[in-house]
């Protein structure tokens, strides 16, 4: 399943499911958690379910349910357990992984758990790896986690984040890869921006996240091309594939004026997956 780019839609919002399941995201994310009051829960549960039902064409359907310890998140589980994969808001560890599985069954979908919202998840980022085979990736938050803990804001006044920011960022993308899944970068939240967002989507391409999430379908087209190989990097990298290919017990080649070894290998088959 490709993840470059999810895009959220209100769970209360039905009107706008079509649009963006149109909007060239690789996957919608259904809420039923942040953007829908306690109110609107049960008609977004009822409309998603319905949604659920049609033929999805081609686009992935993923439900973000309410954390475990929510009121709402049993009702949740029920409409979750027939879209493509379930987002886990509120995870603290693998331990949250295991219990929803638990709770949803043995055929419960992939799970892209939000690791880092509460104090206690930021120690839980290197303990995603016994739980990979039921991931679909794992991403982040910069709202939640700075409300936990008083802080007055996760960003400086440019945008970038604030050094204990960038360090649950890291931990997160490291953490994904420690577990072999994807590493979805987090939202940026001035969907008017985006000159800005483009550039943010880019920095995380850059940095080793493989795709990113998105609150608006104007963002879509932005990070779908950041998280694209372009065909100049294609050919780059099947260039140093070609090369150890043709020199099998050469462990450092020499390609365009540079040396390349078994990361540069490494980075390029990656690269080369990433875009089939």
């Amino acid at each position: 399943m490709r993840l470059r780019s999810l895009l959220f839609v209100p769970g209360d919002r039905p009107e706008r499911f079509a649009k963006a399941a149109t909007s060239g995201a690789d996957a919608i994310i259904l809420d039923l958690e942040d953007s829908v009051v306690a109110a609107q829960k049960r008609a977004a549960r009822d409309a998603i379910a319905a949604f659920l039902a049609t033929p999805a064409d081609g686009v992935a359907r993923w439900v973000r349910v309410n954390p475990l310890d929510s009121d709402f998140v049993a009702d949740d589980l029920a409409v979750a357990a027939r879209a493509d994969g379930v987002v886990l808001p509120k995870s603290v560890s693998g331990a949250s992984v295991t219990e929803l599985v638990k709770r949803i069954g043995a055929e419960c979908p992939p799970i892209l758990p939000v690791a880092s919202e509460t104090p206690a998840a930021v120690f839980g980022l290197g303990d995603y790896a016994g739980v990979r085979d039921r991931l679909g990736g794992l991403t982040w938050g910069a709202e939640d986690l700075p409300a936990a803990i008083g802080a007055t804001t996760s960003r400086e006044a440019d945008g970038s984040y604030t050094p204990p920011y960038e360090v649950v960022r890291a931990l997160t993308l490291f953490g994904a890869h420690a577990a072999g899944v994807a590493a979805i970068e987090t939202v940026y939240p001035d969907f008017r921006d985006l000159d800005g967002q483009a550039a943010y989507a880019a920095r995380g391409a850059r940095d080793g996240f493989t795709g990113m999430m998105a609150i608006h379908p104007a963002q879509v087209a932005a990070i779908n091309a950041a998280f694209t190989p372009s065909d100049a990097a294609i050919a780059a990298a099947r260039r140093v594939v070609d090369a150890f290919a043709a020199n099998p017990g050469a462990g450092a080649l020499q390609l365009d004026g540079r040396m390349i070894d078994a990361p540069h290998l490494k980075q390029a088959m990656a690269l080369l997956a990433r875009a089939s």
